[in-house]
């Protein structure tokens, strides 16, 4: 005997209004959102990759280990996302004279230009994320997904 069929869409009642579940299916959301945005427009790169450039536009040149601390992003990820990044010669990558072993990682020009497109993708994503909400109640949102965020620090 076939089993009944219950799918209308919603999540059980039990977990409507718990702030972890909405939190996760919010995140699926923008997780698509991001996807489907660097897909269209991101010419191979990813959001990881718009994290690094990010990083080293914003606090200079790095070494890999510190890029990956920093960003949250793994170290043998970032090592791949680096080599991609600079095989577009959006990076540069360089021997630390000080540690034989260790690499620092400069943004060039160009990365910088690319990252100035990729803001742009961001943005509209941003906007297509937040959209159900009004202007005021984006803010809001923002700022406590910020206190969220920072709780752990």
């Amino acid at each position: 005997m076939p089993l009944p069929r219950h799918d209308t869409g919603r999540a059980p009642t039990r977990l409507e209004g718990r702030a972890t579940w909405l939190v996760g299916r919010a995140y699926l959301r923008s997780s698509g959102l991001l996807g489907a945005g660097f897909e269209n427009h991101g010419d191979g790169l990813r959001s990881y990759h718009y994290r690094l450039l990010a990083a080293l536009e914003e606090w200079g040149p790095a070494s890999q280990a510190d890029l990956g601390r920093r960003t949250g992003i793994d170290r043998s990820d970032v090592t791949a996302a680096l080599v991609e990044l600079e095989s577009r010669t959006l990076v540069e990558r360089s021997a630390d004279p000080e540690h034989n072993r260790r690499k620092i990682v400069t943004i060039t020009p160009a990365g910088v230009e690319r990252l100035l497109e990729l803001d742009k993708v961001i943005d509209g994503i941003q906007e297509e994320f937040l959209a159900p909400l009004t202007a005021a109640q984006q803010r809001q949102f923002i700022r406590l997904l910020t206190r969220l965020a920072d709780a752990e620090r």
